[in-house]
């Protein structure tokens, strides 16, 4: 849930970063798969571990790996098929990107989207000292924009009213289970299962993954008019949202957490969330007990920056890390796969 820290990793969950390892020297491994490759610069600084963290679920997630070079791997299901790239920052602004599979000619024209090149951070004007400091500390913070709609849908709704560490478990089941290897040299990196094979999965192995009934069928509701869902990638934040919403299933909260992605939405701000508006309320003024209502009106000045600014100053409060001490019990772990 939005706001919440993984404490494998002391990063902010979906508000936070993504540790990237400093590049260190290799041994030469056997030959591989000759990829194809694509630098971009961007405009300003540029962190990846900033910009593709909220693609990650959890430290093992199967579709996004880092390894000890300092590269970032990402397993995704394209238009066109499978694709991997491997993303490098190899100087402030540049990132060089190598590609794999037959989804190689359409990751690497999103390549520029993916970093951030849709994102306008130079309109956001921090209206708290909190965010100001966030801001100052973070000028390699760009929004990413996949440009898939269910690559962000079908983990966001396995994330729905359970704990962080239950859903990443149910997603890497099921993306080991029934996705694929994905091309090129990485030996353990996974594409997410294409639409039928969501819309196929069988209901024990739903329950197995630890998914109830409602999530399962959401998932196989979209899975079912993915072109559809896939469609919303390219329009406005009102239309994309009720597009996305017309499934049953999928409310403001599982909307807003996939448009953040799909989307680079700078305005999607995250409601209905457990944790969120007391984050939010916390850090901006102590109030720790702050609802949605009260986390929109302290939101509200970035409701007009360059056609809304909400989820990017949410970003910058949850990576300041100010949160509230825990009070009461973590919510408790269930596993409905051992019923």
């Amino acid at each position: 849930m939005a706001g919440r820290f993984d404490p494998l990793t002391r990063t902010a969950i979906r508000g936070g970063r993504t540790d990237i390892p400093q590049p260190q020297p290799q041994p030469p491994e056997g030959p591989a798969p000759t990829p194809r490759s694509r630098e971009w610069a961007a405009e300003g600084p540029i962190e990846l571990g900033l910009v593709l963290g909220p693609l990650r679920r959890g430290p093992g997630d199967p579709t996004f790996r880092t390894t000890p070079d300092g590269s970032v791997w990402l397993g995704t299901r394209t238009p066109t098929g499978p694709a991997t790239l491997r993303l490098t920052r190899t100087a402030d602004r540049t990132v060089t990107a190598a590609a794999w599979g037959p989804g190689t000619e359409w990751a690497l024209d999103a390549l520029p989207a993916l970093l951030g090149a849709d994102d306008d951070p130079a309109v956001f004007v921090p209206r708290h000292r909190l965010v100001h400091a966030s801001h100052r500390r973070r000028p390699g913070l760009r929004l990413t924009r996949t440009g898939l709609v269910l690559q962000s849908l079908i983990p966001t709704v396995l994330e729905q009213k359970v704990t962080t560490d239950e859903a990443y478990r149910a997603w890497r089941r099921l993306v080991r289970q029934y996705g694929e290897r994905a091309p090129g040299p990485h030996p353990d990196l996974y594409v997410m299962p294409d639409p039928r094979t969501w819309a196929l999965i069988p209901s024990w192995d739903w329950h197995k993954a630890g998914v109830d009934a409602k999530r399962s069928a959401t998932i196989v509701r979209a899975a079912r008019v993915a072109p559809r869902m896939e469609e919303a990638a390219a329009m406005d934040l009102p239309a994309a949202v009720a597009r996305l919403e017309a499934v049953p299933g999928i409310g403001p909260w599982t909307s807003a957490e996939t448009l953040q992605r799909s989307n680079g939405a700078a305005d999607a701000v995250t409601t209905g969330d457990l944790h969120l508006p007391g984050t939010i309320g916390y850090a901006l003024t102590g109030d720790r007990d702050a609802d949605d209502a009260a986390m929109l009106r302290l939101l509200a000045p970035y409701a007009d920056q360059g056609g809304g600014q909400r989820h990017r100053a949410a970003r910058l409060i949850l990576l300041a890390g100010r949160t509230p001490p825990r009070r009461v019990p973590k919510m408790p772990r269930t596993d409905i796969g051992r019923f």
